[in-house]
Formats: C-alpha cells, sequence, structure tokens
C-alpha cells in the first residue's frame, strides 16, 4: 500500500545555498552519457552532434583563456569556439546530450534550465550571480527561452559576462513547430540575441521525430474516477501525491517555480482527479515548470479528466509561448504513459 500525501499541503522553503547546489543534471539524466545515447540511424545529424561533442567536452577540461582578447581570437586562434548550440525539435534528445556534456567534463560545472538560471539571478542578483558562475569551468543551459524578451537579454548578458571569464557554455533549444523544416529559426533567434557572442556558438542542428512517441501508442485515455482509485490503492509501496487537479493548479500560485523541485521531494507518483483545460495564460506557465520537474524526476503519472493532449486551449497552442507548451505535452503524455502501466 502506498503513502497518501497532498502536494497542496506542501510549502516548501529553499535556501539560496540549496538553489545554488542544485545546478547539477536530474536524476533522469543522472548516469547518462555519450555511449547511451541512441543516434537514430535514419538522422546522420545525432551522430554528428554527438562527435562535436565530444571535442567540445574535451576543449572544457583544457584551462580557461582569460577575457575577451582570447575569447575573440587574442593569440593563437582555438580550434573549438566558446559556445555550443543544440537545435533540435522536441524529443530528439537535446537534453540527454547537454547532461553527457555536463558528465563528461571536468572541472566545476553547472546545469541547469533557462527558468532555473533566471530564478537564480532573482535570489541572488545579477552580479553575484555572475560572480559565483564565474568560477565555473562550464555552464549548461536547457531550454534556452526565446520567448520573454526580458528574460532573454538578461541571460544574454549573462553569458556574455561568462564567456568574457572564460567559462565554456552549452545551450539547446526547441525550434518552434512551424519551422522544423527549415533548421534557421531558433539558431538565428538565439545568436542575434547574444550579440557578441553569435560568432562563438557553433550551432549542432539536430534531426529527427519526438522519441517518446517513435514506435509507442497514442496517449493513453484517462482514467475514470473508479479506475483511479483503484490504481491508487493498488501502487507499490511509496509516496503518491493525490491531489484534486483544481485544487492543485490553485496552490502552485503559492509556491514559487524556482521551488517546485523541493515541492516534489520523496514523491514516487502523482494523481490528478478531474484534470480540465487550462486557459489562463499565467497559469499554464506555472504548470509547464512542474511538468518539466516531474520529467525530470521521472514521475509517472496517473489521472482522470481530460487527457493532456487537451490540456491548454488552441489559443495557447498556438500563439508565442507554444513551444512551452507542446513540450509540456509530451514530457506529460510520457509520464502518464508510465502510470497506465501500473498494475490496476
Amino acid at each position: 500500500m502506498p503513502t497518501i500525501e497532498h502536494l497542496t499541503e506542501r510549502a516548501p522553503k529553499v535556501s539560496v545555498d540549496e538553489l545554488l547546489g542544485g545546478f547539477y543534471p536530474s536524476p533522469r539524466f543522472g548516469d547518462v552519457s555519450f555511449d547511451s545515447y541512441r543516434p537514430d540511424p535514419q538522422q546522420p545529424s545525432q551522430s554528428a552532434a554527438v562527435a562535436k561533442l565530444r571535442e567540445f567536452a574535451a576543449s572544457v577540461d583544457e584551462s580557461k583563456p582569460s577575457g575577451l582578447r582570447k575569447l575573440f581570437g587574442g593569440g593563437k586562434k582555438e580550434t573549438t569556439r566558446a559556445g555550443i548550440y543544440l537545435d533540435g525539435g522536441f524529443g530528439v534528445g537535446k537534453t540527454h546530450l547537454l547532461a553527457s556534456l555536463w558528465h563528461a567534463s571536468s572541472g566545476r560545472k553547472a546545469f541547469g534550465t533557462f527558468v532555473e538560471y533566471t530564478n537564480l539571478v532573482g535570489a541572488l542578483t545579477f552580479r553575484k550571480t555572475v560572480d559565483a558562475l564565474s568560477t565555473y569551468s562550464l555552464v549548461c543551459i536547457d531550454e534556452f527561452e526565446l520567448d520573454d524578451p526580458g528574460d532573454t537579454v538578461l541571460m544574454s548578458r549573462l553569458m556574455r559576462e561568462l564567456a568574457d571569464a572564460g567559462v565554456k557554455l552549452a545551450a539547446t533549444s526547441n525550434t518552434l513547430p512551424g519551422s522544423l523544416g527549415d533548421g534557421r529559426f531558433a539558431a538565428e533567434d538565439f545568436q542575434r540575441e547574444i550579440q557578441v557572442l553569435a560568432d562563438q556558438f557553433e550551432v549542432a542542428r539536430i534531426d529527427g521525430e519526438d522519441y517518446r512517441h517513435r514506435g509507442l501508442p497514442e496517449a493513453p485515455e484517462a482514467l475514470d474516477e473508479e479506475s483511479l482509485r483503484e490504481r491508487i490503492a493498488t501502487y507499490p509501496a511509496g509516496v503518491v501525491a493525490e491531489d484534486d487537479f483544481t485544487e492543485l493548479v490553485r496552490h502552485l500560485a503559492d509556491v514559487h517555480p524556482s521551488r517546485y523541485r523541493q515541492l516534489l521531494d520523496g514523491v514516487d507518483a502523482v494523481a490528478w482527479h478531474d484534470v480540465g483545460t487550462i486557459t489562463e495564460q499565467s497559469v499554464a506557465l506555472r504548470f509547464v515548470v512542474l511538468a518539466d520537474r516531474l520529467y525530470d524526476r521521472d514521475v509517472p503519472i496517473m489521472a482522470s479528466g481530460t487527457t493532456f493532449d487537451h490540456l491548454f486551449t488552441d489559443e495557447m497552442m498556438s500563439g508565442g509561448y507554444l513551444k512551452k507548451y507542446y513540450r509540456a505535452v509530451s514530457r506529460l503524455t510520457a509520464l502518464a504513459r508510465q502510470g497506465s502501466e501500473v498494475p490496476g
């Protein structure tokens, strides 16, 4: 029998030290490597990206250059650029490869999502964040966001100052669904925003279909209430966080997104009653962060109500934040598949 808890009753407190100390790959990517990445034989760009990242990892192991003079060509020209950017669609393994780069590199290093770094700046101030991360040899930024101009400029400035200090940089971002074919949209926007660093970033394009859907069935049907309660009752020993979906969404407004990781501490599975379509943008964006943290921890989802492909409105799925929502739907669907495999 599982232990039943409720996320709506949790209000985690996180210190600045805990926030700074949490910049490493999540448990889902805790043991990944370049060797464990399985390139699609039909997509040669995937194998090419692995080769580029292996070379980049070796460059991280070298002594850090000092300042922009070395970074931008003073003295002997470097064969490997200061940064590498993985450009591709959803579910092609960019985070796997970014985490593999982190594991393969030596020295002090940080790994986090774009949102986690902006939260860090909010907690430490910009200058203290620069001072702290300037001592690192590698900073990895997963899911670089291009849909919030303010945050994008903030992160671009942070990356410029870190590169000036000789820190190697690596980032990933999703190409918008409408631009998957041209392989240019994300890279051009990314490089335009980081301005002076643009020429220092090598772009590794990764083509392919979402591996979470590759050879797998469509999203499982939502459970009815009776089936959901049966699955909760028969879940293997562990902690199941059971909540009414509406109450959970409301509770998220009272917990800063930087604390969602701690919100899920000790949780082995979640069960949501009566999932419904989210209609408010601010609510939807908070839920995307929760979806990312659930996916990081590989937490199965059992749910009644609507399926996750209807979690966000049509307007959201075609608006300015669509890449966030597509990523969330993809990840929630993968976790729902895991939840559907729980004996009931």
